[in-house]
């Protein structure tokens, strides 16, 4: 059976679930390897120019999977220790994964995102919360550290070291009102409006040139771990060059505006 499944309710929107909500979607082997094959399918889809990732039922992750659970793939012949490395490098890609997508990401978090399940809500590059949402760093409460699948790197990034401190080792939730105020998501919405608020997002977005939103994308990541000012401003020049130089966007979008329509960017 398959945990995972793609929808397209517009032409160029593609909906990844994680389904498998009896287990609250958690993070073991036989979802998060059809996790990985839906990210891979969606990232070549030259059709899809914008993604959003959700989970079915009441929470979007729970993390770690306390049940019983299938292995990782392809381990016969290794040692304890080398199944380890394999299962963590397996599931330490996610959030890299996320990154690589060339399609903008809007995280639809309904319910939990616990453990693994928050860090995955920081590899989208935009996170809308429902109402019911809540977020738990539970590395700490398990005994273990709240530092995994990138968390250390992003939570401090998106809301600052004294909170992402707090939030990680405490092990407390953080509300979706709390994780809105913050700015770990751009807005919570009432449960039953949050993949309508999501898919018009992806509207709005799939609206411009794709060549355009899909490089702020990159450069926005590419500005995550830019080491000074200076450097950000070079690669975005080079950026805003090569799109100017290589597109009649720009044309079309002053032409657009003296007719009062919209543009039709073709890239």
């Amino acid at each position: 059976m398959n945990f995972v499944r793609v929808e397209k309710p517009t032409p160029h929107t593609s909906v990844i679930v994680m389904d498998r909500p009896e287990r609250m979607n958690s993070m073991a082997f036989e979802l998060v390897g059809p996790l990985h094959a839906a990210i891979a399918e969606v990232s070549a889809d030259n059709e899809t120019t914008c993604v959003v990732l959700t989970g079915s039922g009441n929470g979007f992750s729970s993390g770690a999977d306390t049940q019983g659970t299938q292995p990782p793939p392809n381990i016969e012949g290794l040692t304890l220790t080398r199944i380890a490395t394999r299962s963590m490098a397996i599931l330490a890609d996610l959030v890299p994964a996320l990154r690589r997508m060339p399609q903008p990401v809007i995280g639809a978090i309904n319910g939990a995102a616990i453990g693994g399940g928050f860090c995955l809500t920081l590899g989208a590059d935009i996170r809308i919360a429902a109402e019911s949402a809540y977020f738990r760093a539970a590395g700490i409460n398990n005994g273990l550290t709240a530092t995994e699948l990138g968390l250390s790197f992003l939570l401090p990034r998106a809301i600052g070291s004294s909170r992402a401190f707090e939030i990680m080792l405490s092990g407390r939730d953080v509300s979706s009102r709390e994780a809105a105020e913050i700015g770990l998501v751009s807005r919570t919405v009432p449960d039953e409006n949050l993949m309508e608020t999501a898919l018009d997002l992806a509207d709005q977005i799939n609206g411009w040139s794709t060549q355009g939103v899909q490089l702020t994308k990159r450069m926005m990541w590419s500005g995550l771990e830019t080491a000074s000012l200076s450097a950000a401003i070079e690669l975005e020049s080079h950026t805003q060059l090569f799109v100017r130089m290589t597109t009649q966007n720009f044309e079309e979008a002053v032409l657009a505006r003296k007719e009062g329509r919209k543009p039709l960017f073709e890239d």
